[in-house]
This record gives C-alpha cells, sequence and structure tokens, in this order.
C-alpha cells in the first residue's frame, strides 16, 4: 500500500467507493479486425455500459493504420450506447491537411472527446510527417478547432521508454498540458508510489488537471510481460515471481490478479486519484470483477 497520504487535498469519501459523478471512469478498447471481432466488441461494450463510464476511448494503429475501424468502432458506440466515444489520434507519419481532415469528420459526427497521441512509427516508414510530438498535435487542434474538443493526453509515471531521463519526460509532459490538453490518462503501472510520485511533481510545475491512473487487469502473465516490456510498465518483482510460479494454472493467475489490481485501485482512489481508466483489451470480465469488488455502483 502506498505510503503517500494525498487524502488530506481530497473530500471525496471512498468508504463505499459510491459512483462520484466527480470522479473520471472510463473504458478502452482496440478497433477490431474481423466481422467477428466487431461482434464480440458490441458484446463486450453492452455489458460494460450499465457501469455508466464517462465515456469509451478507441485506440489507432501506428501510422494511422485502423484509423477507419477506429472511426467505425467509435460511431458504433456513441449510436448504440449514448455513451461518448474518445478516438485515440496519433499524429506521427501524418500531414497537417490528414489531422485537419480527420478532426473535420469527428466533428461532422459530433465526437467531442479525443486522446492526442505521438504514436508509433510504422515499420518501413522513414517519413515521421510534420507533427514531431505530441504537444504540436494539441496545438493543432486547438488552433483548428477551438474548445470543440475534450483533449486527452498520455503521460508515464514510469517514464516514457524512449525518453532520455525523467526530466525530459517531465518536460514533455508539461508542454502537452501547455498546449491545450484537459486531462491526462496515465499509462498503466502496478506501483501506487510512482504515480503519486509523478502527480506531485507534475503539481509542482504548475500542472493541475486531471491525471487518470490506467489501470490493466491481469489475466495473462506471458501477455503481460511482453506489453510490459514494449511500454516501460514495471511488473514489481514479487508479482512477476508469484505469476511465473502459477505457470500455466490461469484459473491461479486470474485469481491472484483480480485481489492485485483491485487492492491497486482501492489504494488509488483511497488516496484522491481522479478516476480509473481500464485498459479491458476488449473483454468485459475482468474489468467488471475489479469495478464490482470495488463497490463502485452506478
Amino acid at each position: 500500500m502506498s505510503t503517500h497520504d494525498h487524502t488530506h487535498d481530497h473530500e471525496h469519501e471512498h468508504d463505499d467507493h459510491s459512483h462520484n459523478d466527480e470522479l473520471a471512469f472510463s473504458f478502452e478498447f482496440f478497433p477490431p479486425k474481423t466481422e467477428q471481432g466487431v461482434e464480440k466488441l458490441r458484446e463486450v461494450r453492452e455489458a460494460l455500459a450499465p457501469l455508466k463510464p464517462r465515456f469509451f476511448s478507441v485506440t489507432y494503429g501506428a501510422g494511422g493504420s485502423t484509423q477507419e475501424r477506429t472511426l467505425e468502432a467509435v460511431l458504433d458506440i456513441q449510436r448504440s450506447s449514448g455513451i461518448e466515444a474518445a478516438p485515440h489520434l496519433s499524429c506521427i507519419g501524418s500531414s497537417a491537411s490528414q489531422i485537419r481532415q480527420i478532426l473535420q469528420l469527428y466533428r461532422e459526427h459530433d465526437i467531442k472527446h479525443i486522446v492526442a497521441l505521438r504514436g508509433d512509427l510504422p515499420s518501413g516508414t522513414m517519413d515521421s510527417g510534420e507533427f514531431r510530438y505530441a504537444n504540436e498535435l494539441v496545438e493543432f487542434i486547438r488552433k483548428e478547432t477551438g474548445d470543440h474538443f475534450h483533449i486527452e493526453v498520455a503521460a508515464y509515471p514510469e517514464v516514457h521508454p524512449q525518453a532520455p531521463n525523467l526530466d525530459k519526460d517531465l518536460d514533455n509532459f508539461v508542454r502537452k498540458v501547455n498546449a491545450g490538453a484537459n486531462s491526462a490518462i496515465t499509462q498503466y503501472f502496478f506501483n501506487a508510489d510512482a504515480y503519486w510520485h509523478f502527480v506531485d511533481r507534475c503539481l509542482a510545475k504548475g500542472v493541475t488537471i486531471p491525471i487518470v491512473p490506467g489501470i490493466m487487469p491481469i489475466t495473462n502473465y506471458t501477455q503481460l510481460a511482453r506489453f510490459s516490456d514494449m511500454c516501460g510498465a514495471e511488473i514489481p518483482r514479487w508479482v512477476r515471481k508469484q505469476l511465473e510460479a502459477y505457470g500455466d494454472d490461469s484459473a491461479s493467475i486470474t485469481a491472484f490478479g483480480e485481489e492485485f489490481v483491485t487492492l491497486l485501485c482501492e489504494n488509488l482512489l483511497d488516496t484522491g486519484a481522479p478516476g480509473l481508466h481500464f485498459y479491458t483489451m476488449n473483454r468485459a470480465e475482468p474489468t467488471v470483477t475489479i469495478w464490482n469488488n470495488l463497490g463502485l455502483s452506478a
């Protein structure tokens, strides 16, 4: 548990973790590749919609490779659930006119929420396009569309994997915020102290926007280890060793993961986190289980 006591800064009562309107809960999907995937995502979304999140977000492939599927998924969410949908928009490899077109399309479809990212270079592409960093994208969105969009940006409590050091990474984040971001979602993490250390450093730099913790349910150790190595999220050694010890016993991995992530979420909410953003991996059950464990009622 965190030794960092943030409760003095916050008035929220979390004893029963009631669904406080001031807290931002959201669920993230990736765009399906097949008709079967589209159907599965609908089922997942229908299972999660009764939890009344503030929004559903939909990711975007390298170099915009899933742009159309992202839009389709976002429109499907808005039409069917009445819950706000936030497409991810990555700028690397894109021109200003391409981004302008996408923003226009989103406005025409009454989408008001965007997750603005730098994105990864598509393999084999040397040209990074007109935008090098996410702060340039945020600035462009504001210049083109004023206050139409609520803009989310990404935060890295354990430092972006490509950042040369912690200070430069923090400066990059502050630049994105100052360019016009409304709130931030973090990369997932399993160490609450890393999150609060990051939040404190941001506050010291004058950042006051909500920084919502990203939460990754644990259901598959091999997949989790691969993701975590790629994105710079640390799995605490004791957790790694415990998960390794279960081997192929998926029931034990799921049970342990559920308990561990529930305690992490409980700790974050109790110490004043402004909400939770769940990386669902297009599955409902792991997120719903944690939600119910926390006693979050709509």
